[in-house]
């Protein structure tokens, strides 16, 4: 039975991977009331530690969490159960945490009103920078193997400030347009405003339960925040991180809710666009006016929580761009008119015009293209967009003209992560996945050859290149605890430097970012 406004059977089953509940032992609930529930929450949304349930465990496997349950996890507060409890006994907690909850948890307005953390006021903080770094060439570096986040100055390839962050950030840094404040995303819904001048936290907040990634908008006003659970878009003010408004993600009849694949920001629509993982539509959410009074009363104050009258819903328009298939990764063109998306069959892209609010193209894109990593770039005079697959070991070149394919680039497997900069001929891609996962191709922009193939760390992952602002250093992630940023020479394509970090899985440039690069994700 699917009911108007609540999650339907099928959003549950993508929801918790279609796996029914387990029995679980009143032992195995005691337990976990006794030893983890003051960190964790008491049903399992988190608090002071991770939330435990599947959608946010999706990257710890099981066997993995009966090893932290035993021993601890370094560098947090998680300690080891080994001494206290026996291995049957750990053994039926990771089998718990990995089973849904017997009803789905809310999480809306009320909730996220009452979990800011407190930290520095606006008014605390610096005019200027305390370091002496170019603010604009910095970098943040996400180390996922202990939970830290690394700001690297871009010009001398040193760390100046590592700091503790949430656990799991997903989807990526996010900038203020004048790149001094950084926005993260945890998997776990936390949403955290750090200062670059001072290096400090300035707010927390958290805007769900199970999140994707965030969005600034381009006046920088706004973060938007897309959930898989529960099924919502949450709008924070970016300036204190208040929440101003909750989406709930409907179809249009009202009977199916979906999970949000991705949100991000459109800046010359101003508006934010939104994938849907279960209803094929498109979303885009016009920012461009503050929320005002309306008649006969007033909209909800997120700025002192008070309620002033009834929310006038208008606020935030949300127009649906209705598609045949669905569309949960997708990539923009440099002019934000395109929406470039990858088909759930594997076998095509589409092109959806946000302008006219429809599909235009459909594209030869097999393979699984992971076109939230896409580039552009001109090549013979047109633009172009260049993608890796995540099941194909190619890289797909595209005339953006008329959506035909120029070139399948061949590599020695699937790939995860491309990026290149204006001021270098070269674009990098990785071989995330099988026996070459170490590999790394540099494509000659103007040929579309494979020009050199380089090996960080042989036998490690490779992955995830991003460039300084300038274009001058290339600098790629291996991917292990015993893991490392490698710089290279952008133009001679030889390392220079090796700084040692914990699984720095993604780094993210200042200026890059708030410029809107062709050569990196937006």
């Amino acid at each position: 039975m699917m009911i108007k406004k609540t999650y339907t059977l099928l959003a549950l089953g993508l929801l918790w991977s279609g796996t029914a509940s387990a029995e679980v032992s009143s032992e195995t609930k005691a337990l976990y009331k006794q030893h983890c529930s003051e960190c964790h929450g008491a049903s399992r949304l988190g608090g002071l530690g991770p939330a435990l349930l599947p959608g946010n465990l999706k990257r710890l496997r099981n066997k993995n969490a009966v090893k932290i349950i035993t021993s601890g996890r370094v560098a947090t507060q998680m300690q080891g159960f080994g001494e206290v409890l026996s291995a049957e006994q750990i053994a039926g907690l990771a089998a718990y945490i990995y089973q849904p909850p017997a009803e789905v948890p809310v999480w809306g307005m009320a909730q996220t009103l009452a979990s800011p953390v407190s930290h520095t006021p606006l008014s605390d903080l610096p005019d200027k920078p305390l370091h002496k770094a170019d603010p604009l060439n910095l970098f943040t570096v996400v180390e996922a193997g202990d939970h830290h986040v690394t700001i690297l100055d871009g010009d001398k390839m040193e760390p100046l400030w590592r700091f503790p962050s949430r656990f799991s950030l997903h989807g990526g840094a996010k900038y203020s347009p004048d790149g001094r404040f950084m926005y993260l995303g945890s998997r776990d819904g936390w949403v955290s405003k750090y200062d670059l001048h001072s290096f400090q936290i300035v707010a927390e907040v958290r805007a769900g339960i199970n999140t994707r990634n965030i969005a600034v908008s381009g006046d920088g006003r706004y973060i938007m925040v897309a959930n898989y659970l529960p099924h919502t878009l949450t709008l924070l003010d970016a300036s204190d991180l208040k929440p101003i408004k909750v989406f709930e993600v409907m179809s249009k009849d009202g009977k199916t809710s979906s999970r949000v694949s991705a949100v991000y920001a459109a800046p010359p629509r101003n508006s934010f666009v939104v994938a849907l993982k279960d209803i094929p539509e498109i979303w885009e959410i016009d920012y461009s006016d503050d929320p005002r009074p309306v008649a006969n009363g007033f909209i909800h104050n997120w700025r002192t929580g008070q309620e002033e009258g009834d929310i006038d819903f208008n606020l935030f328009p949300v127009r649906r761009v209705m598609l045949k298939e669905f569309l949960d990764d997708f990539f923009f063109d440099q002019t934000y008119e395109h929406v470039v998306g990858a088909s759930r069959d594997g076998k095509s892209g589409q092109v959806v015009n946000l302008d006219v609010g429809r599909k235009i193209a459909t594209i030869d894109l097999a393979g699984m293209p992971h076109l939230g990593s896409g580039i552009t770039f001109e090549y013979q005079g047109r633009p172009v967009l260049a993608t890796p697959h995540l099941k194909e070991a190619a890289v797909s070149v595209i005339d953006m003209e008329n959506w035909q394919t120029i070139k399948k680039i061949k590599t020695l497997g699937p790939g995860f992560f491309m990026r290149s900069h204006d001021n270098t001929p070269y674009a990098w891609v990785d071989v995330f996945f099988g026996p070459d996962k170490d590999a790394l191709h540099v494509i000659d922009k103007r040929t579309l050859e494979i020009v050199k193939t380089i090996r960080p760390e042989p036998g490690k992952i490779g992955a995830h290149v991003e460039f300084d602002r300038y274009g001058k250093y290339a600098l790629v992630s291996v991917w292990d605890m015993d893991g490392a940023l490698v710089v290279y020479d952008a133009a001679t394509l030889e390392e220079v430097k090796r700084i040692p970090m914990k699984k720095p899985v993604g780094k993210y440039n200042v200026y890059n970012k708030i410029t809107h690069s062709a050569g990196t994700s937006h």
